[in-house]
């Protein structure tokens, strides 16, 4: 047995009202969930962001609270969002006009480009041609 795929991916902002205001104006996500001060969630595809203040995820839950270990890290995270060559162009132009610096755009040496930038809270997002990874 095996996995069959991934499906939520979690980042760390201890500022979720600048996470939230970045993702919706530099992504066009909207939180389909929020809890103040603790998470936000969005869809993406078939699969799910989950945004989580650290702070507030390493702590036990409450005895009324759903048993979700404890959980967080500490630092910037990474996540690549699966985007066609045309729409990475697209991506760039809608970042860059939301005064977001893009780190590094190349083409990787198997084919596919790929685009760096970063969110409010430190973390390294990517948009990338899933051929990188030499899937269709």
């Amino acid at each position: 047995m095996a996995p069959e795929g991934i499906l939520e991916t979690v980042l760390y902002a201890t500022d979720l009202e600048a996470a939230e205001a970045f993702y919706r104006d530099a992504l066009g996500m909207e939180p389909f969930t929020k809890v103040a001060k603790r998470h936000l969630f969005y869809r993406c595809g078939n699969q799910v962001l989950l945004i989580f203040n650290p702070e507030a995820t390493a702590a036990s839950p409450a005895a009324d609270a759903l048993p979700v270990p404890p959980h967080g890290a500490k630092g910037p995270g990474h996540i690549c969002f699966r985007a066609s060559a045309t729409d990475i162009e697209r991506w760039r132009d809608r970042i860059e006009a939301r005064g977001v610096a893009i780190e590094a755009d190349f083409e990787w040496p198997g084919g596919g480009r790929s685009i760096y930038f970063r969110d409010p809270a430190g973390n390294c997002l990517e948009f990338a041609e899933p051929r990188i990874w030499k899937l269709a």
